[in-house]
């Protein structure tokens, strides 16, 4: 969700405050970093495996229900379940746990059973959690400034974007046609940001040593095409078929503080990929600071360098704001916990859903593969241009398993031949090194290889449904309906989704 904001205005002297106060708290990481001050964090990282899970929430009838505030009022677990941007949305925060011998399985156990207790409690709103990447009932009367969750954050960040926007965010997708079918197009002016609440993820947080921190990050940009290809699960908004994994284009755009005139010129994006592969996690912090203006310029009295010579930890208060407003698909994250300071890749490419077993097997997929390419002699980001790890990233999201991605030494290789052959081999690897038991190595890597053999993915599913039931004479809308009531049925029995009977 972001920290919470105090201030409901910002004036130029803020602004200008809160650009010195963010250099100087990117000085005093140097120094840290410099000084080792993270010098107890693990070595090598034993990753603890951190998710945040965002949901929908629907009616009976398969609409949005606009009700967080009275779900969450329900559940009344605060450290668990918070509110996100939309009012249809709310974000679970998952106890971490080790990625350790058959611990792994007792979190899923738990998770299991706090996603039992609170869908229980909801019932009574007409409201049911669903793990999906966008809803598919999604209209876009349902994306304006009305629904936003009331929230200052929310509203402050609405009001901040659209200041610098100085205009409406255009959506403007040319989707991936359904076989048989025309391509469709998604063309629509947005007077809020409510669009980037459609687009519902699985967050995966790596506590990382800072002199492995470019390593991970490096390999994580790297792996990222592959991800998105393998777990695509957003095919349709507002009624119209677009990409395998339509979060990224239409994130992408919804957060967009740039008219087409900075576009043009080569203004960089909020929601961004990067442009170069790093030597170290400050190179990150620098280019935040750098490049982007700030939205939410809220500042304290707190001088960073004090603290240090005080011999606190500093909370870089400003550097933290200022770096949740830029959204990188895979962030760096600077925090402390018991007086502690550490550093965290959070991994934001994955779709939520479809099962709690299929976002366990992602997890391990993306852990396991991490720490594999990380440990390798022969590190694969030295091998491969950062344009082309971009572009896997896009080329993923749009055709899902039927991308071709790049890889050295291969080239252009099938996303599916790419994971089966290459990239399993070294996640089963990873999670060795990691320690994780074979029992639980083969039981969420085989979820991964099934996937692959079968060529379902939730995405893949969702848009063999609607075409089917189109072919029987339903509408677009009548279709959607429908097939998110047999996904919700194949999500409540929980086997992994390429099972699904199609």
């Amino acid at each position: 969700m972001g920290r919470e904001v105090k201030s409901r205005t910002f004036t130029r002297a803020d602004r200008r405050l809160f650009r010195r106060k963010v250099l100087m708290c990117a000085e005093a990481l140097e120094r840290m970093l410099h000084d080792s001050a993270f010098a107890d964090d693990v070595h090598p990282p034993q990753p603890m495996l951190g998710m945040e899970i965002e949901f929908n929430l629907v009616r009976a009838d398969m609409l949005p229900a606009m009700a967080n505030y009275e779900v969450l009022q329900s559940i009344d677990d605060d450290a668990v379940f918070q509110t996100e941007l939309g009012q249809f949305n709310v974000e679970m925060n998952v106890e971490p746990g080790p990625l350790h011998g058959d611990n792994v399985f007792d979190l899923e156990r738990k998770l299991r059973a706090s996603l039992r207790v609170a869908d229980a409690r909801i019932h009574q709103h007409d409201a049911e959690l669903v793990m999906i990447g966008m809803l598919p009932t999604l209209q876009l009367q349902h994306l304006g400034r009305e629904w936003i969750t009331s929230n200052p954050r929310y509203e402050l960040l609405n009001e901040q974007i659209f200041a610098a926007r100085g205009e409406d965010i255009e959506l403007d997708l040319e989707g991936v046609a359904l076989e048989g079918r025309r391509t469709e197009q998604l063309r629509a002016d947005s007077n809020s940001v409510v669009p980037e609440a459609a687009c519902t993820s699985l967050q995966l947080h790596l506590r990382v040593a800072p002199e492995e921190f470019a390593a991970h990050w490096n390999a994580a940009q790297c792996m990222a095409g592959a991800q998105v290809a393998l777990a695509a699960n957003s095919p349709f908004l507002a009624g119209t078929a677009l990409w395998h994994e339509s979060r990224i284009p239409i994130f992408e755009q919804a957060t967009d503080t740039r008219p087409p005139e900075l576009k043009n010129q080569g203004v960089r994006p909020r929601v961004w990929f990067g442009e170069r592969w790093i030597d170290s996690v400050s190179d990150l912090f620098a280019e935040n600071s750098r490049y982007f203006p700030a939205l939410l310029p809220e500042v304290t009295d707190v001088d960073p360098f004090e603290e240090l010579e005080a011999g606190r930890v500093p909370d870089l208060s400003e550097l933290q704001m200022h770096n949740g407003t830029i959204y990188r698909w895979n962030r760096p994250v600077y925090d402390c916990a018991d007086g502690r300071p550490h550093l965290r890749i959070e991994n934001r490419v994955l779709p939520a859903g479809p099962t709690i077993l299929d976002i366990m097997a992602n997890a391990a997929f993306y852990y396991g593969t991490l720490r594999g390419l990380v440990d390798a002699d022969q590190k694969v980001w030295l091998r491969m241009p950062f344009s082309a790890a971009e572009e896997n990233l896009h080329v993923g999201a749009r055709l899902g398993m039927d991308a071709e991605l790049y890889w050295p030494d291969v080239g252009s290789v099938g996303a599916a031949d790419l994971v089966l052959r290459r990239l399993l081999p070294i996640a089963d690897e990873g999670l060795t090194s990691f320690g994780l038991s074979p029992k639980a190595r083969a039981h969420y890597l085989g979820i991964i290889e099934g996937r692959c053999v079968t060529r379902q993915t939730g995405a893949s599913w969702q848009r063999a449904q609607v075409l089917r039931y189109e072919d029987a004479g339903l509408s677009r809308p009548e279709a959607l309906v429908a097939m998110l009531e047999r996904y919700v049925e194949n999500m409540r029995e929980g086997n992994p989704v390429h099972t699904w009977p199609v």
